[in-house]
Formats: structure tokens, sequence, C-alpha cells
């Protein structure tokens, strides 16, 4: 059986989004940075509640922001 992974488009949304900081991104959705960090090189899987916090930061849907591979 293979492994899921899950990956994801924060980092290109961030810079769309007037080149937003790791730490705004962290502040909008209530985590720290080291968890924005961790997401965003495909070594955290957040939570679904995270998920759509960082996806609503974006005004985008969950599957516009995540993959599962």
């Amino acid at each position: 059986m293979s492994k899921d992974q899950l990956s994801n488009n924060i980092r290109r949304l961030r810079f769309d989004a007037g080149e937003m900081t790791q730490q705004q991104l962290a502040d909008k959705v209530s985590v720290t940075r080291q968890t924005i960090i961790a997401t965003e090189q495909g070594r955290y899987a957040p939570s679904l509640p995270l998920a759509i916090k960082i996806a609503r930061a974006f005004g985008k849907q969950v599957e516009e922001v995540f993959r599962l591979e």
C-alpha cells in the first residue's frame, strides 16, 4: 500500500497575496510561524480546521491550497 503525500501551494499563495510573510499568515490563522514553515515544507499535515483557516486566509477552497498525491 502506498502512502499518500499532502502537498500545498502556500508559499506561492503568500507571494501572490502581496508577499505575505509566514508570520503574517501564522497570525491570521492563530498558529506559530514554525507551524506554517513545517506545513509549507510538507513536514506537517494540518488539521482540517487549520487547513480551512489557511484556505480562507487566501480566499480559496481547501482543494486549491492542498493536494493529496
